[in-house]
């Protein structure tokens, strides 16, 4: 008989692992078993003796399934939403018995945020629809003590106790924990601008805010908005007001929209923007919010002195903070920017205490080091870790964000996945960037539609070839190739791993070599040497230098209709290269470019192998036809 003494013990699930646990060592066999609170003892029947029962000793002494209590586990979260939400709904699920308190200061334990903007443009019909859960809901699935209008106001992670404060009532009280989880989230940042708080500059930020805003643009009947950041929430709420009849300017203090994108693909959403009437200042910060000099709602936003604009109502998206007062007062670890300092199984400094969601830092897999990144998806799966370590069901860990995102602009979708050149460039890692236009399924299929893709890999030592970020811009296809990009970051691939991908195809809805196969290919080429590249934001300072000479290998008819990209540039048709080349100067450099990329590359490729020296035009006419300086 092995009697192993195991404190705070669930019999419930004892059998499974004992019998588990005896089949393993195939030279003992189970008899029988008794439980109680505090011992488990077996009865076995085994020819190896001690040895044996000493290894199942020791197994059922390390089974974390065996290390909760009898006595009901308390767990309180603050701050519902996602990770909150998340957690606590996953902690019912590990622990029956438990004892769930959620404290959420808003009215609402868990919404559909993310929503809030398409039904202020009138896409999303039923204000209910992004309710996704109420306290009564939540009582009834998971049996959660949810206490909306309820504010945490201190935590004592010595006594283990949360000091909570019902906004309705006034009323004050304590509530003990065994674990804790902490999910503020991050609120809108408003600057020191003057005049930022007067009536009808409103934020965007949970379902009260949602409703501020419907009800002053309705009961006013505003014509006219500014929309303040061109973020995520800018972009959108300047695409939803725009969808109800507004007329609708976009101010964006750097010189481009979507700061998670690059110059040159941010500047096609720019494009979009304006073909439906949305007005874009960039490189334009506010300078101050005045009462209007025309009289009416809202307020005259002044860009310098002698530009101003009249709106009805104001959006301030510029940007958020995380919400960290409560865990600053608790004394747990922030970094710089406020983030709580969690790590991989999203455990605090303080012992006992968990955090989750867009007001942690979190580990970036891609260049190392730590990052905060407000995403719902990373929040969601931060709660389920932390809960699976409170509830001690196991150790899962949280090993960081890639950045993975995608916004909609009316006929667009723009979509990116792990870093941007300014963030490589921050972290001083050299790398390439590859831009091509495929279509996102075979082109001689109707509907084929131009998928414009950008990937980053690493140029030197234990980077080279491994994919770093990648961003995508099209009317289709931009979400699906961002997803199999994103699962390709996380898995550590390279353009190599790129170019072998095998994905689906079938006419209507893909290529033979897919926009990400052929990303690979290309990306090889420039790192087997095959193929010198040019970017986009060089390509008029190497175009000015005597020193080279700019190839379009389009047809005639095509330079006829838009034109070349500069001045100085000889058509040359590709066709006709072969035949033609004579004509070119070998004491210059050439820089091939075409449409898409393609030509470009089999031009240079011709070139190269008759003595020339020659460079292509990365993402040829089309990157450069839609970056800033081609906008410039």
């Amino acid at each position: 008989t092995v009697s192993v003494h195991v404190t705070r013990c669930t019999p419930f699930n004892i059998p499974e692992y004992v019998t588990m646990m005896a089949n393993v060592l195939t030279s003992t066999t189970l008899s029988s078993f008794s439980t109680s609170a505090s011992a488990v003892v077996l009865r076995l029947a085994s020819s190896s003796g001690a040895p044996a029962m000493a290894a199942l000793s020791r197994g059922l002494s390390m089974a974390r399934t065996l290390s909760t209590s009898t006595a009901p586990r308390k767990y309180v979260v603050v701050g519902a939403v996602a990770g909150g939400a998340s957690c606590a709904a996953r902690l019912r699920r590990l622990d029956e018995k438990a004892s769930i308190v959620v404290f959420e200061k808003g009215p609402d334990p868990s919404f559909a945020n993310c929503g809030m903007p398409y039904y202020l443009g009138g896409e999303i019909k039923d204000r209910n629809a992004l309710a996704v859960q109420t306290p009564a809901s939540l009582l009834a699935r998971l049996n959660l003590d949810v206490r909306v209008r309820t504010e945490a106001t201190s935590i004592d992670t010595a006594k283990k106790i949360v000091k909570a404060r019902d906004l309705r009532s006034g009323e004050e009280y304590t509530e003990s924990y065994d674990e804790l989880l902490i999910s503020p989230g991050a609120k809108p940042f408003v600057p020191p601008i003057p005049g930022i708080n007067r009536p009808g500059n409103l934020s965007l930020r949970n379902l009260e805010d949602m409703d501020r805003i419907k009800q002053w643009i309705e009961d006013r009947q505003c014509k006219t908005a500014v929309v303040a950041g061109g973020g995520f929430i800018g972009i959108e709420m300047a695409e939803q007001l725009r969808h109800i009849g507004m007329d609708v300017t976009l101010v964006e203090a750097m010189p481009q929209l979507m700061a998670p994108f690059d110059p040159e693909m941010a500047s096609m959403l720019q494009a979009e923007l304006e073909r439906h009437g949305v007005k874009v200042e960039v490189g334009a910060p506010i300078k101050g919010f005045e009462a209007p000099a025309a009289g009416g709602p809202g307020s005259d936003v002044v860009l310098d002195e002698n530009r101003r604009l009249t709106a009805d109502v104001v959006i301030l998206g510029l940007g958020v903070r995380p919400d960290t007062e409560l865990a600053k007062a608790a004394g747990l670890a922030l970094n710089a920017r406020g983030g709580i300092i969690v790590d991989e199984r999203m455990r605090t400094s303080a012992p006992h205490v968990y955090a989750a969601g867009d007001a942690v830092e979190v580990k970036n897999p891609i260049v190392g080091g730590e990052w905060m990144v407000a995403l719902a998806g990373p929040a969601n799966r931060q709660g389920r870790t932390a809960a699976d370590n409170m509830a001690g069901h196991s150790e899962h860990t949280f090993d960081g964000t890639w950045g993975s995102s995608a916004v909609r602009v009316f006929d667009l979708t723009a979509a990116g996945t792990g870093l941007n050149e300014r963030l490589l460039d921050s972290a001083g890692v050299k790398f390439h960037a590859v831009h091509l236009h495929p279509n996102q399924h075979a082109g001689y299929y109707p509907g084929a539609q131009v998928l414009s893709l950008k990937i980053l890999f690493g140029a030197e030592g234990k980077r080279k070839g491994k994919l770093l970020g990648a961003q995508a811009v099209g009317k289709d296809g931009a979400d699906k190739a961002i997803d199999a990009l994103a699962v390709a970051l996380q898995a550590g691939m390279t353009v190599d791993d790129l170019a072998d991908l095998e994905l689906c195809y079938a006419p209507p809805v893909g290529s033979a070599k897919s926009p990400i196969n052929y990303a690979g290919m290309i990306a090889q080429d420039m790192l087997e040497g095959l193929v010198e590249t040019v970017q986009w934001h060089e390509f008029h300072d190497l175009a000015s230098d005597p020193a080279n000479l700019i190839v379009d290998v389009r047809t005639a008819a095509e330079v006829l209709n838009t034109g070349p990209l500069h001045p100085s540039a000889v058509n040359l048709p590709l066709d006709d290269l072969r035949a033609r080349m004579g004509e070119l100067p070998q004491d210059k450099t050439l820089i091939t470019y075409c449409l898409a990329g393609q030509r470009g590359y089999y031009a240079a490729r011709i070139l190269a192998e008759n003595g020339f020296a020659v460079k292509n035009l990365d993402g040829a006419y089309r990157t450069l036809r839609e970056s800033p300086i081609r906008r410039d």
